[in-house]
């Protein structure tokens, strides 16, 4: 069977690849806490607004049935995760192990945590960015990448940071620290949003001359008519 139109598959593949990737690291890295510019921030908060630029590419090229089902595989895999996690932990770590049962269990089983935390908030904050997204889109007539970007993600962090952290660090904090590390992570994660938007227009326009400018149209008009991904692999 002849495979149509590759641009627009490879392109949703590469942008699937590294939204995974980043995201599950955000959940397995995430119960470790540090300390930077006088503030306490979890260590998801590394590779997890990287996850947000993806979805907002996503949502620019394919439109909201795309990333609801992007979303929704992000959510499997983090399921996925979990459930290895705990089948790991109950298997004994041999004696030549340089990893030993305690300290698999510490970290772990604290990644457990956070997994079961973001299973809730990332399936809520995501629909809600996907939603103010193409809201935005469509009232701006699909002008003003950084606005419907930032837009988006404020809204859908905001809930984003508080769920995680009083799910994830509840039973080692009280509300008052929760609330603080919450509120850190949050505006910590859109100063990110804000300061990556030049690097969104950067992989914007390169993608724009990958595609050409005549496919690119078409994805975008798709997008905002919210046709699937099945409609872009078709041949003209």
């Amino acid at each position: 069977m002849k495979f149509l139109n590759q641009k627009p598959v490879i392109l949703y593949v590469v942008l699937l690849s590294l939204f995974l990737t980043f995201l599950l690291m955000a959940e397995l890295t995430g119960s470790k806490l540090f300390f930077a510019f006088g503030f306490t921030m979890t260590m998801g908060v590394i590779p997890f607004p990287v996850t947000f630029i993806v979805t907002d590419l996503l949502n620019e090229y394919f439109g909201r049935k795309v990333v609801r089902a992007t979303t929704l595989i992000g959510m499997v895999m983090i399921g996925l995760a979990y459930v290895l996690i705990v089948i790991d932990i109950q298997i004994p770590a041999s004696p030549e192990s340089p990893v030993d049962d305690l300290a698999f269990q510490t970290v772990f089983a604290n990644s457990g945590l956070v997994i079961l935390g973001s299973i809730i908030a990332y399936l809520i904050g995501q629909m809600i960015d996907i939603h103010v997204f193409h809201m935005l889109r469509i009232a701006t007539n699909g002008k003003h990448i950084w606005l419907r970007a930032t837009g988006s993600t404020i809204v859908s962090q905001l809930i984003d940071s508080y769920v995680v952290i009083f799910i994830a660090l509840g039973k080692y904090h009280g509300p008052a620290k929760l609330a603080s590390i919450a509120s850190t992570n949050f505006f910590y994660k859109l100063g990110i949003a804000i300061l990556i938007t030049p690097l969104l227009y950067a992989v914007h326009i390169y993608i724009d001359r990958y595609l050409g400018a005549a496919l690119k149209k078409e994805m975008e008009a798709q997008a905002m008519e919210e046709k699937g991904i099945e409609n872009t692999i078709q041949a003209g």
